[in-house]
C-alpha cells in the first residue's frame, strides 16, 4: 500500500479523536480559554514524545511512521486552530486569556513531549 494511503487512513483516525478529545473538553470546562483545543494540543505533544522514543528503539516501517506522526497525529494536534483562536482572544480584548493560552500551550506541549519521551525510556528500560 502506498505511504499516502496509510497517510490518509491516519488522518482520518486523527480527525475523529481530535473532533471526539477536542468536544468532550469543551462540553466539560467553562470559560473563556479553549480547552479543546489545548487539550488535543497537550495530549499530542505528549504522545509525540512518547513515539518518537519508542520509534528510536524499536525496528519499524516507514508506512508505521508516516501512518502515526504525519497521519494521525497530523491531523489530531491543532495549532492552526490554537493560533486563530489566541488571535481572536487579543481581537476581543481578551489579552490575559490570550497570554494564559499561548503559555500554557506552548510552555505545556514542550514540557509534556519531554516527559512523554523520558516516560516511553524508563518504561521501556523496565521491559527489557
Amino acid at each position: 500500500m502506498s505511504t499516502i494511503i496509510y497517510i490518509a487512513i491516519g488522518g482520518a483516525v486523527g480527525a475523529i479523536l481530535r473532533y471526539s478529545i477536542s468536544g468532550y473538553a469543551y462540553k466539560s470546562f467553562e470559560g473563556a480559554l479553549p480547552w479543546g483545543t489545548l487539550a488535543v494540543n497537550l495530549i499530542g505533544c505528549f504522545a509525540i514524545g512518547v513515539l518518537w522514543n519508542v520509534f528510536e528503539n524499536i525496528a519499524h516501517s516507514p508506512n508505521t511512521r508516516a501512518f502515526i506522526f504525519i497521519g494521525i497525529l497530523g491531523a489530531f494536534t491543532t495549532f492552526s486552530t490554537f493560533g486563530i483562536e489566541s488571535f481572536h482572544l487579543f481581537k476581543e480584548g481578551q489579552i490575559k486569556y490570550g497570554i494564559i493560552n499561548i503559555l500554557i500551550s506552548n510552555i505545556g506541549g514542550i514540557g509534556l513531549v519531554f516527559i512523554g519521551y523520558l516516560a516511553s525510556k524508563y518504561l521501556l528500560s523496565i521491559t527489557r
